[in-house]
């Protein structure tokens, strides 16, 4: 009777399986055969129907009419300086919260704790009003300072790598005459790498897939970037049918599962690390 009930479940998790990866896939997919086909298929062809043939015109059709590649450059840009600079200020508050007894200090853990609850669409009139009063409005350092900002989950994360790094670690340096700073930049940030290459990574997918923040913040033609690229598509009567728009949200998916394929095995290897024994 047990074995059977066992040969049930294991059949229900391999539909179960099946049901959610067809959840996230069937979609793709869909966009892709759009994406090579012409109006009239679109209306008279299964959505499902694989295209006879590789028609690559709507493609050429979004790269002559959208510009692709200064997306592209900036979306780039937005990636590489936000995760720079967020893993830095992130490892650095860690570091210091870890390391350091200094008053206040559950205090500023209240206050991350608060950061963390309250919706962040709450404060955006006093950061939009912050934005345009230093002048940063429609250009690229309004995302960045933004985005790069020490996300309040990675500090959480950060800390519990930094907790199960001996402390012996330190005050062996410090006997050789390190100083707080050669420790953190010597020692300490090389040994989270690991989590660092996995919030780098997740942060990166997450600044290329946001449209808000630049749409908000950059509306100018010049600053788009491949998300925002998206949406003047829509709004473009040039590039508004279902296989133009099909094939820009496939040009626009390039760079994230490009990322991912390259870069997975740190994904799982960041989750997977962080057991230091002392």
């Amino acid at each position: 009777m047990s074995r059977r009930s066992g040969s049930v479940g294991g059949v229900l998790k391999i539909l179960l399986f099946i049901f959610i990866s067809a959840l996230v896939i069937l979609p793709i997919l869909i966009t892709v055969f759009a994406s090579f086909k012409s109006l009239p298929q679109i209306g008279s062809e299964s959505a499902l129907k694989p295209p006879t043939s590789l028609n690559f015109d709507n493609y050429k059709e979004v790269l002559k009419s959208t510009n692709v590649f200064i997306a592209f450059k900036n979306s780039t840009i937005l990636v590489v300086a936000s995760v720079v600079i967020n893993s830095l200020l992130s490892t650095m508050v860690a570091y210091c919260l870890t390391r350091f007894d200094f008053k206040l200090k559950k205090v500023y853990f209240a206050i991350f704790l608060v950061g963390l609850i309250i919706p962040g669409i709450v404060t955006e009139i006093s950061r939009f009003g912050l934005m345009t009063n230093i002048h940063v409005y429609d250009t690229l350092l309004a995302p960045i300072l933004i985005y790069a900002g020490a996300d309040l989950m990675q500090i959480y994360i950060y800390k519990q790598f930094l907790e199960q790094i001996p402390v012996s670690v330190d005050e062996s340096a410090m006997m050789d005459g390190a100083s707080y700073f050669t420790i953190y930049w010597r020692i300490i940030f090389p040994m989270v790498i690991p989590a660092t290459a996995t919030l780098g990574i997740l942060k990166a997918v997450d600044v290329l897939n946001d449209m808000y923040i630049p749409f908000l913040y950059m509306p100018g033609v010049e600053n788009r970037t491949l998300s925002t690229l998206l949406l003047n598509c829509i709004q473009d009567p040039r590039t508004s049918s279902i296989p133009m728009l099909s094939a820009a949200a496939v040009i626009v998916m390039i760079p994230t599962i490009l990322i991912y394929f390259i870069f997975q095995k740190y994904i799982f290897s960041g989750i997977a690390a962080g057991a230091v024994k002392e």
